[in-house]
């Protein structure tokens, strides 16, 4: 598996957020729920496989799952993180969505030695039976994030009203989903409002 794709990679290839440390905060935020109504931003026939392309490589050896899968797995994701930050309790369907999606696809752990002879420990996802390792990889994620009282203490939905991204926030001060679009409103707004705070009427 390698990096991730950027902030700016993801922008690119035409969405506007993207590029965090965990594929499972990337799923989430392809559905934007702060617009009614809501706008999907992998629909099948627009950004679906160009999203997978960007995400693949920092997944277990995967094909690009179902579209019906996906958005059944970012479903669930997105209604616990949301659940989490809104201190409600999440829909009973989502808590077994991402344990059917985590559990389809079994992993274990392998000793491997690479070229000089280097002891490293790597993960097998065991597709033999079916399922699909992307998906179970990124549920695994969620469940990773959602068990984790410290990681959960810096998940946060973007300070925009008009937005609904998340992201882990590595620093206190981060508010926004992106700098370059939030962000920059935010400082334009707040630029704009000193600006004509004295101005005449």
């Amino acid at each position: 598996m390698t990096a991730g794709p950027t902030l700016e990679d993801v922008q690119a290839a035409g969405f506007p957020m993207g590029g965090e440390p965990l594929v499972a905060l990337d799923l989430a935020d392809t559905l934007m729920t702060a617009v009614d109504p809501a706008v999907d931003l992998i629909k099948p026939t627009d950004g679906y496989e160009t999203w997978w392309r960007l995400q693949l490589p920092r997944l277990p050896e995967a094909s690009v799952p179902a579209a019906a899968a996906t958005r059944r797995l970012r479903a669930a994701i997105r209604d616990l993180l949301e659940s989490h930050l809104e201190t409600r309790a999440p829909q009973a369907v989502s808590i077994e969505d991402l344990n059917a999606f985590a559990s389809a696809v079994p992993r274990s752990l392998r000793l491997a030695e690479d070229a000089e002879g280097t002891l490293t420990a790597a993960t097998r996802w065991h597709t033999e039976h079916g399922g699909n390792a992307a998906l179970a990889s990124i549920a695994t994620e969620a469940i990773e994030l959602l068990s984790s009282p410290a990681q959960l203490e810096k998940l946060r939905r973007c300070a925009n009203p008009a937005c609904s991204m998340l992201f882990v926030a590595e620093t206190k001060r981060r508010q926004w989903c992106t700098g370059n679009i939030c962000g920059n409103r935010a400082r334009v707004a707040r630029h704009y409002r000193r600006t004509h705070a004295d101005s005449p009427s």
